[in-house]
């Protein structure tokens, strides 16, 4: 077993739990949880507010309603207290495993446009597969009004994973603007076949780059380089489950390593991750993959852990309902089961605290009023807001 590189700031526990996202930690596995805060032994109230299908993803409209996606490909507005509306239009998505309908963002210029951006996953030729992102057209239902059920329209694809392949796993598909809204920054998953992730042709285990309606911005790296693909912003990536910008307008993401060796990593243009050369866990039948410190012409990550939490989700909180988190990034654990809060000093990060949630936490965004609101994965995956 390799060696944790993360500092203690509380005790520690061991939690037997199943990782049941396919290539994720083995059900005998068992995973590290701290105990809540030191600080405060009462950090939140955790309130339920409605209950999904296996829910994947959400999204805030500027009225304080939520858009929120179920893997087998339903999309819902949802009021703070729980009214769910079901939204016609969705694309069909080719449901299975870790596939279907992904995630949901606004438009940078939402107010005015109406624009949405999904990802799902399409079936290709054959027994092949792939993520795609589209955008659409959505006016929402006021709050408290009678209206017609709400309806996407005009749905444009403009992103595709290349190639489809085989398989149901790693797609990834998260999405994120930059905070200035002129560039659409896609996560796309390896698919669980190692090395496309250093394949210059291939979108494959890489962060692309796009303008908002899926051109090409003519300073992405690798525009000029023959024989790759002028998306790619950044390579050697796994399985990315989360990325956003913090305060300063840097990109993080997240990443579910293979045996162990789940990564946060500071996102940096023309960056090489490092995936399948090296990893700080190991393959599943138990072949050692090579450290990332013997290999550092790859970047490495800013913070791994072995036993893997297999993260999914991540923001970072600037809002008023705990101030003293400000700054520090959440993200969501599957197998850990836990809300995991990273705090940071310049580009250096550290776990600061883990909060046992008893259920897979599969997304976690920061609502309009500063509360914290997370999904739970799977069938009966319930929607919480968390206050002080």
């Amino acid at each position: 077993m390799k060696n944790v590189t993360l500092s203690a700031v509380f005790s520690i526990a061991l939690l037997a739990c199943t990782n049941g996202e396919q290539a994720q930690a083995s059900s005998d596995d068992s995973q590290k949880t701290a105990s809540i805060s030191p600080v405060d032994q009462d950090p939140f109230q955790i309130n339920p507010v409605a209950e999904f299908d296996e829910p994947w993803a959400m999204t805030f409209l500027p009225d304080g309603q939520m858009l929120v996606t179920t893997k087998p490909g339903k999309l819902f507005q949802v009021s703070a207290d729980g009214r769910e509306i079901p939204i016609l239009g969705v694309p069909e998505v080719d449901y299975g495993n870790q596939g279907g309908l992904g995630d949901v963002i606004l438009a940078p210029d939402f107010s005015e446009s109406n624009t949405i951006y999904l990802s799902w996953v399409e079936a290709g030729d054959g027994d092949t597969r792939g993520a795609v992102v589209g955008r659409a057209q959505y006016s929402p239902c006021p709050i408290d009004a009678e209206c017609e059920q709400p309806e996407l329209t005009d749905l444009q694809i403009i992103w595709k994973q290349n190639p489809k392949t085989t398989g149901r796993g790693h797609y990834s598909h998260r999405l994120v603007f930059s905070p200035d809204g002129k560039y659409l920054f896609i996560g796309s998953g390896e698919r669980q076949k190692f090395d496309p992730s250093q394949d210059m042709g291939s979108n494959l285990g890489k962060i692309v780059r796009l303008k908002p309606d899926g051109s090409i911005p003519g300073d992405n790296p690798f525009v000029d380089q023959e024989g790759a693909l002028p998306e790619i912003w950044s390579l050697g990536h796994r399985n990315i489950l989360g990325i956003a910008f913090d305060s300063e307008g840097k990109l993080w993401n997240q990443e579910m390593g293979p045996l162990h060796g789940d990564e946060l990593n500071l996102v940096k243009r023309a960056a090489n991750y490092g995936y399948p050369i090296v990893s700080n866990g190991d393959h599943y039948d138990g072949k050692e993959i090579p450290d990332h410190d013997t290999r550092p012409e790859f970047e490495a990550p800013k913070v791994w852990w072995d036993q893997s939490i297999a993260p999914g989700g991540l923001i970072f909180y600037s809002g008023d309902e705990f101030p003293a988190w400000q700054g520090s990034a959440f993200i969501g654990g599957l197998a850990s089961e836990a809300l995991i809060r990273i705090s940071f000093d310049g580009d250096t990060a550290q776990e600061a605290e883990r909060f046992p949630m008893g259920k897979r936490i599969r997304e976690v965004e920061q609502g309009p009023a500063g509360a914290i609101w997370v999904l739970e994965d799977g069938d009966g995956g319930r929607l919480l807001k968390l206050t002080k």
